[in-house]
């Protein structure tokens, strides 16, 4: 069955998009009070009660799994976004991994290995806090963090990031292929907003654990990731898997459209409850007498 992705945001799958054309913040809504944290809010609420729901159909069917990833800049909401969204979701059937640096064992294998152990089973959300689009992302930034992944002398320069981008389409071709529906979203931060939200970070002093100087040293690369990150999303936005820029300098807006994405595609399956077996149905019948004769 073809799955219906939302359209807002959604990146199209024919290579052309163009990063500058991405909004970080909402568009002006006819009523200014339909962007209002208070509605937001409310509008944030429905939706997570709906997703509670949608999941627990999707978890009762097991015959598909629900893969997320979240990819951004520092301080573009990526943790705020999938507490608040994911807030109502029985745990049972949801994990959240982050990615950040590999480890030696990870180093060993090849740069799809880490993640793909981490994949959801049927049944069951996966949230990816980062993931193996930071090897055309970060990597492609620093280069030089290649050295530890002790690759073969070929490809080197544009050849081993094409040939990256073919082998994640590949890969997440395979996954769709087999039963999984992947949501991908880059949370576009401006860079204005970006700096806004460190000083905040440093400001106030329950924020202080989430700063890093490394933070300020990556922000010097802003051009290079802006680079990096359009290619990645032009070359992986596909039917199966698509990319969505959404904007994320209003973060209850953000969290908003986030929510939508995801509920959706999942009400585009028809989700319902299994239905049961006749023959079941008269062995229930027959437990049923048995539990009422012993009251």
């Amino acid at each position: 069955m073809a799955l219906a992705f939302p359209d807002p945001y959604r990146i199209s799958y024919d290579g052309a998009f163009d990063l500058a054309t991405a909004p970080t913040r909402p568009p002006e809504p006819a009523d200014p009070k339909d962007h209002g944290k208070k509605r937001l809010r409310k509008r944030l609420g429905d939706l997570t009660d709906e997703l509670d729901d949608l999941q627990r159909r999707f978890y009762s069917l097991d015959d598909r799994a629900l893969l997320l990833i979240f990819q951004a800049m520092d301080a573009a909401g990526k943790d705020g976004t999938i507490r608040a969204v994911m807030r109502g979701v029985d745990p049972a059937g949801c994990r959240v991994h982050s990615f950040k640096q590999p480890s030696v064992r990870e180093l060993d294998h090849d740069f799809l290995w880490r993640t793909a152990c981490r994949l959801p089973e049927r049944g069951h959300f996966g949230i990816f806090n980062r993931s193996y689009y930071e090897e055309v992302l970060v990597v492609r930034v620093h280069p030089e963090y290649l050295e530890n992944q002790r690759l073969p002398a070929e490809p080197r320069g544009e050849d081993l990031w094409q040939q990256r981008f073919e082998s994640i389409r590949a890969h997440e071709q395979h996954l769709a292929r087999n039963g999984t529906i992947i949501l991908k979203f880059w949370l576009n931060v401006s860079y204005e907003e970006q700096r806004r939200r460190f000083l905040s970070r440093l400001d106030e002093r329950e924020k202080n654990w989430k700063f890093s100087p490394s933070d300020v040293a990556e922000r010097r690369h802003w051009e290079a990731y802006m680079n990096a990150y359009q290619q990645a999303l032009a070359a992986t936005s596909r039917p199966w898997a698509p990319w969505y820029a959404v904007p994320a300098d209003n973060k209850a807006y953000l969290r908003v459209v986030v929510a939508e994405t995801i509920v959706a595609t999942l009400r585009s399956l028809d989700l319902t409850f299994p239905a049961v077996d006749p023959d079941d149905q008269a062995r229930f019948a027959t437990c049923r007498q048995e539990l009422e004769d012993e009251g």
